[in-house]
């Protein structure tokens, strides 16, 4: 019985770190690296991604993040870019997860998207009742160090604006919605 459990959340851990989606996974890289990056200048210190896996909980020994972390650095730069980002990203996927993004038709690409989102929901939707409340979506930007996570009414209005039934919550529909309807800047 414990074998099974354990093969479940193994594999749980593994499509909720890989969006099948390249777009979604470029837009989620993107936001992941514009919240490590605390001070805004374009680069990722291995101090600032030290103090962002320790606040989701993963502690990571300094000295062996810095070794693996100043090997993507480039020269003259003080952290890693998001391009640096992206290939460390890139390389952690490719080695714990067999990486490489596979090349679909679109009905089961469609289906992928839509276990992608499905996954991304459950993060919010933290009591499983099948809607985003204003508290669940507080949760989770506090603990991505989001400031908008500070303030009930910031999170209350984002509510409101994906809430097309203004029941005061997100359902699965909104969300798909809204996360189809997010644009992602070219580069």
């Amino acid at each position: 019985m414990e074998s099974k459990s354990e093969d479940k959340k193994v594999s749980r851990q593994s499509s909720s770190f890989r969006l099948r989606s390249p777009s979604l996974n470029a837009l989620r890289l993107q936001r992941i690296f514009d919240l490590f990056d605390k001070n805004g200048d374009g680069f990722i210190t291995v101090e600032e991604l030290s103090q962002a896996l320790t606040r989701l909980g993963l502690n990571a020994d300094l000295t062996d993040l810095k070794s693996t972390v100043e090997s993507y650095i480039q020269p003259g730069n003080t952290g890693l870019n998001f391009d640096d980002f992206s290939s460390l990203h890139k390389t952690l996927d490719d080695s714990f997860f067999g990486g490489g993004e596979e090349e679909n038709n679109d009905s089961s690409s469609a289906a992928a998207d839509e276990s992608d989102l499905a996954e991304a929901f459950k993060v919010f939707d933290e009591n499983g009742d099948g809607f985003i409340s204003a508290r669940e979506l507080q949760a989770v930007l506090k603990k991505l160090g989001m400031p908008e996570g500070g303030e009930m009414e910031r999170v209350e209005k984002m509510i409101v604006s994906v809430d097309r039934n203004q029941d005061g919550r997100v359902d699965f529909f909104e969300f798909k919605n809204m996360m189809r309807t997010v644009v992602i800047p070219s580069s």
